[in-house]
């Protein structure tokens, strides 16, 4: 093996879906000259499903980045190298230098050369980012007396050190840091084994001037999860704005609105990565499957009134209550009721799949685009875990880290087009799905109730289905179950 072979390793772009061929380069947290270890995340790249943050699997000091920020670039291309011996010379090996010759650079200090080995341990280290489980040794690899190497412990402690690691691998006064720093004055722990936690974690310690070395872990097998990082910043910022007195919206994700140029006409926004593939499932679904679209308007005030009740029900507590909730369940009832409704056409086989689960997709419009991700099996969940599983899905959207997997397999979808005030809508089935319910705003309107006017909340929901293989009676009867549990929601519990 030559010596660039030996010394640097390359990162291609890995396909972080199913089948992609491509991916865009969004943003790079690294730089040349940059240390990373195995694990840290060093980019994120956008695909035509979703934005996926990339780990690198090597420990060294970054080489090259091969491509900039917004190239495009396809699966297998090397997108970034990396030194995983940094400060070793021409001619040199990892191991020392090939003459037999003493290194030039000054040897590290004597705590550094005479520290011997120590006993660890046996046992099996988990590793989060994707590469395996670790066997520790039983002794500690004994550090080497080369300048260059003396880096290994720095690397470790580098997030405590806050920023004085050399990056050459020398200090100014010899002794692998900068000035006259010597590793007696590293916090405690910092030279021991890596904090576990995942890469979105360390990312956001970073971001925060966190070091992980200082957490306390609360996450399963010693995992340093994102609240473990934001209890260490003093005050905790706060991760929304209050909410507005009046009443919840259902629950879609709303995009910022992007400023316009000062003195600008007009502006010209490139269609790629998951706006792109989005246009271009929407055209192919519109054209391929036959839609017809029903509505039904009705008074949902005993399930606006269930909702404000469950908001204080302990077994609820900490999950997120809304109408959507009880609209999620309303329709996987309605599904029980009808499972016909609840397929796919294959036009290959020229046959109609039954699906005897229910991944339910809810749309939710991102800064990047529109997306669908689904909550797996949801016919088997408990009102609590549905809860609980939507709260995730619009939490992981917003904070754009939805991956293709979670968009992946929906059998049927929910789009809540009454957070943006909109009564009801003509939506657009999700490609390779049947059925698509649209969910209006719930508004305080006259109705005739108990043979007398009154004020009542009331909404529309729009129903969309593939007409070859949904024919009007099944859709309508669906429609209409969905709209009769939620008019009066004890059919939740009499028609399970």
């Amino acid at each position: 093996m030559t010596e660039n072979a030996s010394r640097f390793r390359e990162f291609k772009m890995p396909d972080v879906g199913e089948g992609l061929t491509e991916a865009e380069i969004l943003k790079w947290y690294v730089q040349p000259g940059d240390t990373v270890t195995d694990g840290q995340v060093v980019c994120e790249v956008e695909t035509a499903k979703a934005a996926v943050e990339l780990p690198i699997p090597y420990d060294g000091v970054v080489h090259e980045l091969r491509f900039p920020e917004g190239t495009t670039v396809d699966v297998g291309q090397v997108i970034i190298s990396v030194d995983v011996a940094p400060g070793t010379a021409s001619g040199e090996t990892a191991g020392g230098a090939a003459s037999g010759e003493a290194p030039a650079a000054p040897a590290p200090p004597a705590a550094a050369q005479e520290e011997p080995a120590e006993a660890a341990p046996k046992g099996r280290t988990p590793v989060l980012v994707g590469y395996g489980v670790a066997e520790t040794s039983t002794r500690r690899r004994p550090r080497r007396t080369t300048a260059p190497a003396a880096q290994v412990p720095v690397q470790q402690a580098a997030a405590a050190l806050q920023g004085e690691l050399n990056g050459s691998g020398t200090g100014a006064a010899g002794g692998g840091l900068n000035g006259s720093r010597a590793l007696a004055d590293i916090p405690p722990g910092a030279l021991g084994s890596r904090p576990l936690a995942k890469p979105p974690v360390r990312k956001l310690a970073k971001d925060l001037g966190v070091d992980l070395a200082q957490v306390v872990p609360t996450g399963p097998d010693g995992v340093i999860t994102r609240d473990d990082v934001r209890a260490v910043v003093a005050p905790p910022a706060p991760e929304t704005a209050p909410a507005p007195a009046g009443p919840e919206p259902a629950g879609e994700v709303l995009p910022p609105v992007a400023p316009a140029q000062p003195g600008a006409r007009e502006t010209r926004i490139p269609v790629k990565g998951v706006r792109k593939a989005t246009a271009a499932a929407m055209v192919g679904s519109a054209f391929t499957a036959p839609h017809v679209t029903e509505f039904v308007t009705f008074d949902i005030s005993r399930t606006m009134k269930l909702v404000e009740e469950l908001k204080t029900d302990p077994d609820l507590a900490g999950v997120r209550v809304n109408p959507l909730l009880l609209i999620a369940r309303a329709l996987l009832v309605a599904v029980r009721r009808n499972p016909g409704i609840n397929a796919s056409w294959d036009e290959a086989d020229q046959e109609i799949v039954q699906k005897h689960y229910v991944n339910l997709g809810i749309a939710a419009a991102t800064p990047r685009g529109l997306i669908v991700p689904n909550i797996k099996d949801a016919q088997d969940k408990t009102l609590p875990e549905l809860a609980a599983a939507l709260g995730e899905l619009v939490s992981v959207a917003r904070e754009g880290k939805t991956t293709p997997a979670a968009m992946q397999g929906g059998t049927i979808t929910i789009t809540n087009v009454g957070v943006f005030g909109i009564d009801s809508g003509t939506p657009i089935l999700n490609p390779g799905e049947s059925a698509i319910l649209a969910v209006g705003a719930i508004k305080l309107l006259p109705w005739v109730h108990k043979g007398k006017v009154k004020p009542r909340q009331v909404t529309t929901l729009g129903l969309s289905f593939d007409h070859r293989l949904i024919d009007g009676e099944l859709g309508s009867r669906f429609l209409a179950d969905i709209a009769a549990i939620l008019e009066q929601p004890k059919k939740l519990i009499t028609w399970v």
